[in-house]
């Protein structure tokens, strides 16, 4: 049973007011017999505040309360060793707590403090970033970058964005090798994915799973406009493999070239970031362990 549980705190994820959360929590703990401390992210040497604050504190468990962004700086922090990662999802997307079958209410979610089971997860590299989710390159990594730069929050600024930049978008072209195959030409999207589903609810890897020490390559390939709103059904029902433009490179190491670029925008669990050209990608089985709901 856990006792003493960290909350990590993100005061600007999705669009939720948070202005009483820190509060809310300590009282909802305290009811419970349980001690909560807090951490706030601020934007400024996160990663490296919070493991100092874990190295001198014992707790038995960290809790994320935000975006995906603040689900991956937690991750980062306790991937390897035994603290396991709890999730209050907070944030616009909250794309691992759903794969991860985590209540989307913030009560429920808090019930996985004395009613949960525990798993370990494997989690990624992707060159030098930490990756618990999916990452990708070419259109939702142009997109999502455009969301992190704006002024607005929530689902609705995300759909505004992608529809805006769909209109002049330039597939790039790619060659991705894995341990298993090769696929070179031009793709409108590459995803690598560890889990199954965007916080959007697009299922972009149908019937993965976190555990079974491999990750898959998802493509969509440049369409026709006319072809645009079939993949479109077809990623919200879990049938991204019946289009003739998508396929799927299961594998344990990828290689991702983009020829005549030497960097290239990457988003990283919600994350956007430039990374050098090749990116490697690499898998490390069971190295989270996470909180979830009990079977």
């Amino acid at each position: 049973m856990l006792h003493h549980l960290l909350f990590v705190l993100n005061p600007i994820s999705g669009d939720i007011d948070k202005s009483s959360l820190e509060a809310d929590i300590a009282a909802y703990c305290s009811e419970r017999g349980r001690h909560a401390a807090f951490f706030h992210t601020t934007g400024e040497d996160d990663l490296a505040k919070l493991r100092q604050r874990l190295a001198g504190e014992p707790y038995e468990a960290v809790f994320a309360a935000g975006g995906d962004g603040t689900v991956s700086l937690v991750a980062t922090a306790l991937a390897g060793t035994e603290v396991p990662l709890g999730i209050v999802p907070l944030g616009s997307g909250n794309g691992l707590s759903k794969d991860l079958g985590i209540p989307q209410e913030q009560a429920a979610a808090l019930r996985l403090i004395w009613d949960h089971q525990v798993q370990a997860i494997d989690t990624l590299r992707v060159s030098e970033a930490f990756c618990a989710h999916l990452a990708d390159l070419g259109f939702n990594a142009l997109v999502v970058e455009r969301f992190c730069n704006g002024d607005t929050r929530g689902p609705g600024a995300y759909v505004r964005i992608a529809m805006q930049e769909y209109l002049n978008y330039e597939p790039a072209t790619y060659r991705i090798v894995t341990d298993r195959e090769t696929f070179e030409g031009p793709a409108f999207m590459v995803t690598v994915a560890n889990a199954k589903t965007f916080g959007s609810n697009v299922v972009i890897n149908p019937d993965s799973q976190l555990d079974d020490g491999e990750f898959e390559i998802c493509l969509i390939e440049p369409f026709p406009g006319t072809a645009a709103l079939g993949i479109l059904y077809q990623l919200y029902t879990e049938n991204f493999d019946e289009s003739v433009y998508t396929r799927r490179l299961r594998c344990r190491q990828a290689r991702v070239e983009v020829p005549g670029q030497a960097r290239v925008l990457v988003q990283v669990d919600g994350e956007p970031q430039e990374m050098d050209v090749p990116v490697e990608v690499t898998i490390r089985p069971r190295s989270l362990r996470v909180l979830l709901p009990s079977a």
